[in-house]
């Protein structure tokens, strides 16, 4: 048995994770399987609500979001079985079909439920709708998808001007538009295309920057009639479409991977393999962010898994050094930017993160939150506007941190403390079920004495 003590303490309201690396120093080995890919999982859940016929998938993450997009799909009249660990049946509305709800639907902690589905239910004419989520969502602004949708006819009520949750929805017959989006942002760029499907016509978003293309190869997969030009970062889908069931198998969530990715860079004597993680290009930044650092990183075995890339990654300890990430880079690791600080704090020289200030709207703060955290423990780091500025090579101490309630925080500190000094305890670390209801486990199992 590992002399490390990985403990959780539950209490009424919250939980604390302890992690308390033994004097001689630990390692991490084995192989692993991660939780299904979170935005696949709900854009599986909703394209199968809206299609005719039955949609089955394998491999559903299991975590609170995905959850809350079932509840919600299922309170407008899709028939969802029991979310289990094998498959999950979808029995769908058909589009245009979904049902006025008697109650609220609750989104929960999920800003992708909640951004996606707004732009399904402003196509539906004649039905009033009412959204809400947690104490955490409804501090989440929904204006940079509110904004387009009003553009094509939606009627959206909110508190704060609109922008903020609970919201009311009135659903109507929606125009086209060309949008230009302001941001790279795949939950903007989704929600208009899934309205786009009940409109007449072409409905055309142009990103900035590519972002995640889940939506578009899943859309393609269902029946929907979609171009895309990659020259201009702009899909077009051509409504009304109908929508047919399918079989989805969801892979391996490569941010979830990123977690023991970088665990096993910055720990010594680590070599892990971590199978069946997509690897779909719009993703994949993470794995070029480590190469730039010097992660050793191999991808074995690639293959396509329903029509999403797939491969296992095998990463083994490497000294790391800084770079800077920042550009187009950044929309395709978004939400690996916690935990790329946490290799930045053990790199050598000073990493820059830049063009990041969506993180400020995230789950927390995720900007100011991992500052925080960090320096707590000793590291170097520091705030920009857009991004972090990490000066590596500071030897990190255990210390009393919390996870602010977001999923990615309380893995992320969980890894740096597998490499720092004493004990370290995580305060609300029940967070990271939101995308990863087992971490603690999979930590568990990889943990090696030297």
């Amino acid at each position: 048995m590992p002399s490390v003590v990985v403990t959780l303490e539950n209490t009424e309201k919250q939980q604390k994770l302890k992690i308390d690396p033994p004097s001689c120093g630990l390692s991490l080995q084995g192989r692993l399987r991660i939780p299904g890919d979170k935005s696949i999982s709900h854009r599986a859940l909703m394209l199968g609500a809206l299609a005719e016929g039955v949609t089955t998938i394998e491999g559903l993450l299991l975590g609170a979001d995905p959850r809350s997009t079932a509840e919600c799909f299922s309170g407008l009249g899709a028939e969802i079985s029991e979310l289990n660990s094998q498959q999950i049946k979808v029995k769908g509305c058909g589009i245009g079909n979904l049902q006025e709800p008697d109650r609220i639907l609750d989104a929960g902690n999920s800003g992708t439920t909640m951004r996606l589905m707004l732009g399904i239910l402003a196509s539906h004419p004649d039905r009033l709708f009412t959204i809400t989520g947690d104490s955490s969502l409804v501090k989440r602004p929904m204006d940079r998808v509110i904004a387009p949708l009003t553009q094509m006819g939606a009627t959206i009520w909110g508190r704060r001007s609109g922008s903020f949750a609970p919201l009311a929805v009135h659903g109507q017959q929606l125009q086209p538009i060309h949008y230009h989006s302001p941001i790279a942002s795949a939950q903007v760029k989704s929600c208009i295309l899934l309205a786009g499907l009940m409109v007449e016509g072409a409905t055309t978003v142009t990103e900035p920057a590519l972002s995640r293309d889940h939506t578009e190869r899943m859309l393609k997969a269902f029946g929907a009639q979609l171009t895309v030009n990659p020259d201009t970062n702009s899909v077009t889908v051509f409504g009304p479409a109908k929508l047919q069931g399918q079989t989805v198998i969801v892979p391996g969530d490569i941010s979830s991977a990123a977690f023991w990715l970088v665990a096993a860079s910055i720990v010594p004597g680590s070599d892990i393999t971590i199978e069946n993680v997509g690897v779909n290009p719009t993703r994949t930044g993470i794995l070029e962010a480590m190469a730039m650092m010097g992660a050793d990183i191999q991808s074995q075995g690639e293959r396509l898994v329903a029509g999403e890339p797939v491969a296992d990654l095998r990463v083994r300890f490497s000294p790391l050094k800084a770079c800077e990430i920042k550009g187009d880079l950044i929309p395709r690791l978004i939400d690996e930017i916690p935990i790329l600080a946490v290799a930045a704090a053990f790199a050598e020289g000073t990493t820059t993160i830049r063009d990041a200030a969506e993180l400020r709207v995230k789950e927390s703060d995720r900007i100011q939150v991992m500052a925080t955290e960090l320096t707590k423990m000793g590291a170097k780091i520091s705030e920009l506007p857009d991004g972090l500025e990490i000066t590596g090579g500071f030897p990190l101490r255990g210390a009393e941190v919390d996870s602010d309630t977001d999923h990615r925080i309380a893995m992320s500190l969980a890894i740096a403390a597998l490499n720092a000094a004493g004990s370290t305890t995580i305060h609300r670390a029940e967070a990271a079920a939101i995308s990863y209801p087992d971490f603690v486990g999979s930590l568990q199992q990889l943990i090696i004495n030297n």
